[in-house]
């Protein structure tokens, strides 16, 4: 095909699928339409007369695209999504059909919410749900159905999903910072938190991935020996694509470019098999709900070329694990960029209180920050070289530390003739976006007018961790807005609160090498927290501190706060539980009767040889031997793992089984995991039981 016909079929086929802002306008009267972005952007309620003609419009713009269903999209706290088709087909009354949807059916949905992670707020027996269009996030349409994404709430009220916290965060932030902005007279209506996520993932063969029990029931390689070659030449990052998966990206990115998605990076990544997809940034509800499609998409698109798509965070030891940066920042409606650095006095100030603003939260929240991201998967992976530490600081870069040094210090800073004293009078030096060299230990680094936080894994939603940066970060702007807002002095006030608060927070900034082993050390002398596995991280959630920051912004009740708690905490013990039991599936039906057939054959040559007066070899001898070695003492390992997993509680205090996992399931598996490891690799490759990760990280692609 010739660059002629490939380029203007893009922008064709960009939003193809999506009744966006173009379809409206295409397909509503001009009332409706002026109503429904009344809706959109101030949050006003809609007419149920105005919702029935969007419905109708929508449905048949649907049905052109060849949808017969539609579907209330919605996101529980399962972490991925879910979905109920309805088909817009009814009897016409003479014995026919005519295709139908009504305001009410767009505005709210009833699925049955009993089944899904709730932690107590609602029993077996209270089965009523409901879904309410949101229509701040365009529907779609994906295969013969209608996607309308929405929130999902209980009978009593409460917030039974991800996404209606993160409209109220996204609120509360948009309210906080105008308040701020008006004291600088700055002409807005709307402050958004803007995400640009990029997703790490694995392809394999899909036929040796279902061979592999612990891939297809928990995601990752419970055994595996490492093979000769893994990454240590680092020849596969930024490598040419394998053809084979040049086919998968060219088909994704047509599947996510006609969903509106702005996929637009794509490469290998550091590990043999991993690679990258980076999208353009857009408002953080939006970009969390095309996340969670990307992720499906990912695996649907794979599924097509023979190819299954691994979202764990560690589903390979010994080489990288897979995250997902959350690169964030600030924009107002009217275009302007918070955390931009600018060429005026006034710029530059208000840059200074956002990032201010910004690092006084991360040192302030820090436990949040880290239970945002944690679960048993991102354990394997956050600590790792690969990834940066389970500790918590800012990466800022010399020049514009040294720039915040002098205003705490009250001293000059030169650079090129300008200087930096007082807040409301200077003019900082020009500040370009790659000022500063990337540093990829970091876990919040700026990087000129963003900041990425690096630390969350790859299958995770990237709602729980924007609610929590949207709330910490608008507590700041509202405790900086008590105090300016009486100032007499505005420029003096804010001047010494910009002060105060760096003074206050310098601890959490930290330029140098996270995977440094003396950064443990030093950031031990510096009072921050070291959260190391989500056992220890999760109950940050309900702590009287967390739950004021959260009632008193009305993210959460105190019952949805603690709900949410217990139903992270259940999905830590219930995957380490289910890894546990894959373990000893794989090890007794697999592994040791693999290698007792091995280990006979062996047995079987050296006697044969001897018969013929020829002797045998030390190779048989000498591996039968170590095998029935290794073999006794896995299986002693496998009955410690299952004494343990039988002994746990089945109910009670879900921190103490979250910390009994932690404590005796986990050494318990990574010892199965040693023996296992050892007998793969005296054993002959044909008779291993399932494939190695030479076969599926290097024959496959």
């Amino acid at each position: 095909m010739t660059t002629e016909t490939t380029f203007p079929r893009v922008p064709q086929l960009f939003g193809s699928m999506v009744f966006n802002d173009h379809a409206m306008r295409e397909r509503l009267p001009r009332e409706t339409y002026k109503a429904l972005q009344r809706t959109i952007q101030l949050g006003k309620s809609l007419d149920e007369s105005i919702a029935n003609v969007v419905a109708n419009a929508m449905k048949d713009w649907a049905l052109e695209r060849g949808a017969t269903h539609f579907t209330h999209w919605f996101q529980p706290m399962t972490g991925i999504t879910a979905e109920k088709h309805d088909g817009f087909i009814v009897p016409d009354g003479t014995g026919g059909a005519i295709m139908e949807f009504r305001g009410k059916e767009l505005i709210k949905g009833e699925p049955d919410a009993s089944s899904f992670p709730s932690g107590g707020l609602r029993s077996t027996f209270e089965a009523r749900g409901y879904t309410a269009w949101d229509p701040t996030s365009y529907a779609f349409v994906k295969g013969h159905t209608l996607y309308i994404p929405t929130v999902f709430y209980s009978y009593g009220g409460e917030a039974l999903d991800k996404k209606a916290p993160l409209l109220r965060s996204m609120e509360v932030l948009s309210k906080q910072a105008l308040r701020i902005l008006r004291l600088f007279g700055v002409p807005a209506d709307r402050v958004t938190a803007m995400v640009g996520p990029e997703q790490e993932y694995f392809l394999v063969d899909k036929a040796l991935y279902r061979q592999r029990e612990d891939l297809v029931l928990c995601g990752r390689t419970l055994f595996g020996a490492m093979p000769p070659k893994g990454q240590e030449l680092d020849d596969h990052y930024f490598g040419s694509l394998h053809p084979r998966v040049e086919a998968f990206m060219e088909d994704l990115n047509q599947e996510l470019w006609k969903l509106g998605i702005l996929a637009k990076t794509e490469h290998k990544e550091v590990a043999p098999g991993q690679h990258e997809l980076a999208v353009v940034y857009t408002n953080t509800n939006l970009a969390t709900d095309q996340n969670q499609l990307t992720m499906e998409v990912l695996k649907q698109v794979a599924y097509r070329h023979n190819l299954a798509c691994l979202l764990h965070e560690k589903p390979f030891a010994g080489v990288n694990g897979s995250g997902k940066h959350n690169n964030w920042s600030l924009a107002t409606n009217t275009g302007i960029n918070l955390l931009e650095p600018g060429e005026s006095p006034r710029e530059n100030a208000q840059f200074l209180l956002f990032l201010s603003a910004v690092i006084q939260a991360v040192d302030d929240y820090q436990d949040l920050l880290r239970m945002s991201v944690a679960t048993a998967s991102n354990d394997h992976r956050l600590g790792a070289n690969e990834a940066p530490p389970a500790i918590l600081s800012i990466f800022l870069g010399d020049q514009l530390t040294a720039v915040l040094r002098s205003i705490v210090d009250e001293v000059e800073y030169q650079e090129k003739g300008r200087e930096v004293f007082k807040v409301g009078a200077h003019v900082l030096p020009r500040f370009p976006k790659d000022v500063t060299d990337r540093n990829r230990t970091s876990p919040f680094a700026f990087t000129g007018n963003k900041f990425e936080f690096r630390m969350l894994g790859s299958s995770l939603s990237i709602a729980g961790p924007n609610i929590v940066l949207n709330t910490i970060v608008a507590e700041s702007l509202r405790q900086f807005a008590d105090r300016l807002e009486g100032a007499e002095d505005l420029n003096e006030a804010l001047h010494q609160l910009i002060r105060d608060t760096l003074q206050q927070h310098r601890r959490i900034v930290f330029n140098g090498n996270s995977y440094s082993s003396d950064w443990d050390e030093e950031a031990a002398r510096r009072g921050l927290s070291n959260l190391r596995t989500a056992a220890d991280a999760l109950p940050a959630f309900r702590s009287p501190k967390s739950e004021e920051l959260f009632t008193r912004h009305k993210i959460f009740t105190s019952q949805e706060l603690h709900s949410r708690c217990d139903i992270m905490l259940d999905q830590y013990c219930k995957q380490l539980q289910l890894e546990a039991r894959t373990m000893i599936f794989m090890a007794r039906r697999q592994i040791l009767p693999a290698v007792s057939r091995f280990s006979a054959q062996l047995t079987r040559t050296a006697l044969d040889k001897q018969a013929l007066g020829i002797g045998a070899s030390g190779y048989e001898e000498d591996t039968a031997a170590f095998l029935s070695k290794e073999s006794a003492s896995l299986l002693e390992a496998v009955n410690q793992l299952e004494a343990d997993l039988l002994a746990l509680p089945g109910e009670g205090d879900l921190e103490a089984l979250a910390g009994r996992c932690r404590d005796v399931l986990r050494p318990d598996m990574e010892r199965v995991r040693s023996f296992a490891d050892r007998l793969e690799e005296k054993t002959g490759e044909e008779a291993w039981p399932f494939p190695t990760y030479e076969q599926l990280l290097r024959r496959t692609l």
